[in-house]
């Protein structure tokens, strides 16, 4: 493991290897009046705009990370990839951005535009009964078809490509007191947070997750990485929805991040409606799961501190962006009316 750990000389070569490929995303200072009312005085705001990456997220970098590894051969019998939604897409970006195909497994609830973006950037999709039927079908393909399985979080050169996020953030913004990012299977808080303790290790990094799936957080507290009961996560986040964690990721997020915290379904629509108001931002929910925590759990703790948010994401349909945007509207209508952050 010790031999693996992403070193800053290897985040810059990852970085000047994928830079052909991948978008440098804003880093935009967030100032509203409204804003100003929810958070504890004198506290600056960092959003990190990885939304508008090739593919409409984070994931396009550990994804062109690895398959950039592989062998010509390797690279034209193509790869496979197990996903609800952004790793698919950006597996299936990848591909075509290097010339080969892609073959991805998505369970049968993924989003209906998901599915369909996946396929218009010319990408074979299959469709699975759960997750772990997912994996098996793609495990599947991987032994019969020799494609390369490109996993959604886990290994090196995938943390070495979400290491690029950080690396790049502290480069537009290196004042920073802390970062605060989403977590899920642990692949962009691993590779993220490791690049901003190498390079500024005053910063705190905080992970945030839903409370509707835990997994990380049940990881951390257990010492090693730990598995949710079948059907157990619940939450609109579902990029954010792993069933399990694994070592590499889930070891790096030990080492590197300062904590983690647990925000609920409705703090995140809340913030997927105060991105719309006061940064006319669409995101999924994901993708609000930072700015949530710094107005909910975070909030006193960073008061008064310069703290960057990581705005990960965009992949979701507009009617489902609607129903939670319809929601969050409500919610912070009723915190406003109840006396701002109180």
């Amino acid at each position: 493991m010790t031999d693996d750990l992403p070193t800053l000389p290897a985040i810059e070569a990852t970085a000047r290897r994928i830079a052909a490929f991948v978008r440098e995303t804003p880093a935009w200072a967030w100032r509203d009046e409204l804003l100003s009312r929810l958070l504890a005085p004198d506290t600056e705001v960092v959003l990190k705009l990885e939304l508008f990456q090739y593919a409409g997220s984070f994931k396009a970098r550990g994804a062109i990370s690895v398959m950039l590894e592989l062998d010509p051969e390797a690279r034209g019998r193509g790869v496979t990839a197990v996903s609800a939604g952004n790793h698919a897409i950006a597996t299936a970006w990848a591909a075509a951005a290097l010339g080969t195909t892609a073959k991805v497994v998505m369970p049968m609830t993924a989003d209906p535009f998901r599915v369909a973006r996946c396929r218009a950037l010319g990408a074979d999709v299959v469709l699975a009964g759960d997750v772990h039927a997912a994996f098996a079908q793609a495990q599947r393909i991987e032994r019969e078809e020799g494609r390369t399985f490109v996993h959604p979080f886990e290994g090196p050169q995938t943390a070495l490509g979400t290491a690029t996020l950080g690396r790049e953030f502290l480069t537009q913004a290196p004042d920073l007191d802390a970062v605060i990012v989403p977590v899920g299977g642990g692949g962009l808080a691993a590779g993220l947070a490791t690049a901003i303790k190498l390079i500024h290790p005053e910063c705190q990094v905080i992970g945030v997750e839903p409370e509707g799936n835990d997994v990380m957080y049940r990881s951390l507290r257990s010492g090693h990485p730990e598995k949710l009961p079948e059907g157990s996560a619940r939450t609109i986040a579902d990029s954010l929805s792993p069933p399990y964690t694994l070592p590499y990721s889930f070891e790096l997020c030990r080492r590197a991040l300062d904590d983690l915290v647990l925000v609920s379904d409705d703090a995140l629509r809340e913030s997927v409606a105060l991105l719309f108001r006061c940064a006319k931002l669409a995101v999924e929910p994901a993708a609000a799961a930072a700015t949530a925590a710094l107005l909910g759990p975070l909030r006193q703790r960073l008061a008064g501190k310069r703290v960057g948010l990581i705005v990960c994401g965009t992949n979701i349909a507009p009617e489902r962006f609607a129903e939670h945007l319809a929601r969050g509207v409500e919610l912070l209508k009723r915190r406003l009316d109840d006396g701002a952050a109180g």
